[in-house]
């Protein structure tokens, strides 16, 4: 026996020598992973360094103004701008698509202006009537000041636009008001235009200029209902998500006593479950008995489009017969020899509500990490947006027709005595978009990637922290001989300060692994983005392999690292030897680990299923007047899936949080049951710090001294 026992270990590791002095986590700790905790810290002063680099060189006023040719944002206050906070297009059709609207790649002159044109106007109609040459004006280049020049001379050197359509303003950008008449689109109350040449033109050609438009100004009306929406529910929904919190935490007191119940009931109701399926194809079986072509196989009927042609077929139903038989066998089977190990899970279970219930301010501890979660989010959309935004101006040759030099980057001060302009007569020098040419600039991709890197890094790092610190104090729960007597004074913030002091870097070590396949993951969705349109089917075939290994691979890190932090929380350890220790003990108990997992997944997920399918149904019967006694105090709203969408998502976040905290508590607990069995054999110098339940489920008992 002694000889089986030593081949077991040396396979799957040693498990932990007796240690009269171990009382629960260990106090008199050192410091783990140094080196990593250095590294953190020189990465998080670079992340500051490039978050001062990016405030300093970025504008975030080029992500809200518009722009005009000349790069300045159009109603930026302290600039000439600043009355002029709307863009004109010169020329609205010379855009290609609505995307070169909304990224300012349209081949026209743009200038900024107060007010868009409210009315049909040509140039050479307006040149021959003062007031409407001086309406005119305003919608010329500032460059044109207040001299006077022939009208051809102004459309020459593009001073001024050819024509003035009725527009309205969209995304402060003027764009032609177009609507529907009877089925024929117009604009002011026409279907063609005087295009400043003589010409007539359809009002169809201006369409696919600004198509757009109309979606963005859907956009802002459906965002504003929105707005006004939650400012006259918000009040219920914030009471829709205190029920939430409240139902929460109701579900993990009653876990305490219920747990066994509902398991044993959900498990009873798959049998029963699979039992009538395998009567219903029995049934289904036996009907076709006799009838013209139901014996026919499914290699003789051959691929149907029509899937229900098989289930005339009797063969169907004796596969689905047999599969489903199959199933019930193994499920009775497994109910059989995994009932010990069952009822072990839902004692440890009820445990953790207990253990909960000792240690109340735990509950409260995934704000802690959800603010540490948003900071980390905030630092990085801002340093993202200004990094975004760090770019010059830059200016390029756009011109309508063939152009060798078109595309190239100009001068807009020199553009009209360059050879550019010689070569290319009707060209213009315009703003492009934002770029540079110096490292800084060629550095933005770069910097942006490490922008992503430390976001994941230090996301994963306030998670670890949580973690750490809620498996300390559940330990301390549980290596609690006399419970909740022997249990230290305020074991949260014990383990919270134990996990800073000492363990920084070895929570650093755990997120930095993940941070890398996270990142790694990015890189291979955005190159399999790139190669949607690629006709190589071994690289698709390989990217999509190297997706999945690497998605796999996220979720076993996880889980070791999980179970690592609670090492670490209970030992002191540092990183590797946690997580080795923690691997080796889960696979002396693999079996165990299975149950007790699959049983807590399905609790949780139950769990959260009845509290925020309760919520969603109170708040759909609430918001949409179907509850006679508060049927007058609803408010009235434009859309009311509004309010119920958020607190939908809300209970979701609050049941999450709390169950988290709760599924964390199972976790350790159960690390902490493998090693009491493992380091004490129940005599009175070792005995077990277990509960009477989880030894009576053993069949072990602690001798009197």
């Amino acid at each position: 026996m002694g000889g089986s026992d030593e081949s077991y270990y040396g396979k799957h590791g040693t498990p932990q020598k007796y240690d009269p002095t171990f009382r629960g986590p260990i106090y008199d700790r050192g410091c783990t992973d140094v080196l990593c905790c250095v590294l953190l810290l020189l990465a998080v002063l670079g992340y500051v360094a490039v978050g001062i680099v990016a405030w300093t060189h970025g504008d975030p006023r080029k992500a809200l103004y518009a722009t005009d040719s000349r790069g300045r944002f159009c109603g930026q206050p302290g600039t000439e701008t600043a009355s002029k906070p709307l863009l004109f297009y010169f020329d609205i059709t010379a855009c290609a698509s609505p995307l070169t609207l909304l990224q300012l790649h349209c081949p026209t002159t743009q200038i900024c202006v107060s007010e868009c044109p409210n009315r049909f106007l040509t140039l050479l109609g307006a040149s021959a009537d003062p007031p409407s040459m001086e309406y005119y004006r305003q919608f010329c280049a500032p460059e044109l000041g207040t001299t006077s020049k022939p009208p051809l001379v102004l459309l020459k050197e593009k001073l001024c636009p050819s024509m003035l359509i009725p527009s309205t303003p969209l995304v402060r950008r003027c764009l032609p008001a177009l609507s529907s008449r009877g089925g024929v689109l117009t604009v002011g109350n026409a279907t063609s235009y005087e295009d400043g040449s003589g010409q007539l033109r359809n009002v169809s050609e201006l369409l696919q200029g600004a198509r757009s438009a109309n979606a963005v100004l859907e956009g802002r009306q459906l965002a504003m209902r929105i707005f006004e929406d939650y400012t006259v529910s918000w009040y219920w929904i914030v009471i829709g998500l205190v029920i939430a919190m409240a139902a929460s935490l109701l579900f993990i007191v009653l876990l305490r006593f219920v747990a066994g119940a509902v398991l044993g009931a959900a498990l009873l109701l798959l049998v029963v479950v699979l039992g009538y399926g395998i009567f219903h194809c029995y049934s289904e079986y036996a009907a076709l008995r006799g009838q013209p072509g139901s014996d026919l196989s499914v290699t003789e009927l051959g691929l149907q489009s029509d899937l229900r042609v098989y289930l005339h077929l009797r063969h169907t139903w004796l596969a689905f017969m047999i599969i489903l038989s199959v199933v019930e066998l193994l499920v009775i089977l497994l109910l059989i020899f995994l009932r010990k190990r069952i009822l072990i899970a839902i004692a440890l279970i009820k445990e953790a509500g207990r253990a909960v219930g000792h240690v109340m301010s735990a509950l409260l501890f995934p704000l802690c990490t959800f603010f540490l979660l948003c900071l980390c989010i905030a630092y990085w959309a801002s340093t993202a947006l200004f990094l975004s935004t760090s770019n010059e101006a830059v200016y390029k040759v756009f011109n309508e027709t063939e152009c060798p030099l078109a595309g190239q980057t100009c001068n807009p001060e020199t553009f009209n005595t360059s050879d550019a302009a010689a070569q290319c007569p009707g060209a213009r020098c315009l703003f492009a978009f934002y770029g540079g040419e110096s490292s800084f600039h060629r550095s933005l991709t770069a910097l942006q990637f490490f922008n992503l890197f430390m976001l994941f890094w230090l996301a994963n790092f306030a998670i670890a922290l949580g973690q750490v610190t809620l498996a300390g104090a559940f330990a301390s729960y549980y290596w609690a001989f006399k419970k909740p007597h022997d249990i230290p004074a305020f074991p949260l913030f014990s383990s919270f300060g134990r996990a800073l002091r000492y363990h920084t870097g070895s929570l650093a070590f755990g997120s930095l692994i993940l941070a890398i396949v996270q990142i790694i993951r990015v890189i291979l969705e955005y190159l399999d983005h790139r190669l949607k349109g690629a006709e190589n089917k071994v690289a698709k075939l390989l990217l999509g392999c190297l997706k999945c290994c690497f998605w796999c691979l996220e979720k076993f890190l996880k889980f070791l690292n999980r179970n690592a932090y609670i090492m670490i929380a209970v030992y002191g350890t540092n990183f590797c030897t946690s997580a080795r220790n923690a691997f080796s003990l889960l696979m002396r108990n693999i079996i165990r680990v299975v149950v007790l997992d699959k049983v807590t997944d399905f609790l949780l997920f139950l769990g959260k299923l009845l509290i925020v399918g309760g919520v969603g149904v109170l708040a759909f019967f609430f918001f949409t007047h179907r509850i006679k006694l508060v049927e007058d105090t609803a408010p009235t709203l434009n859309y009311y899936w509004v309010p119920i969408l958020t607190v939908l998502v809300g209970s979701y976040l609050i049941a999450h949080g709390f169950l988290s905290v709760f599924g964390m508590c199972v976790d350790t607990l159960f690390l902490c049951f493998l090693e009491d069995l493992e380091r004490n054999d129940g005599s009175a110098e070792r005995p077990y710090f277990m509960s009477p339940e989880l030894r009576k489920l053993l069949k072990k008992r602690n001798k009197e001294a």
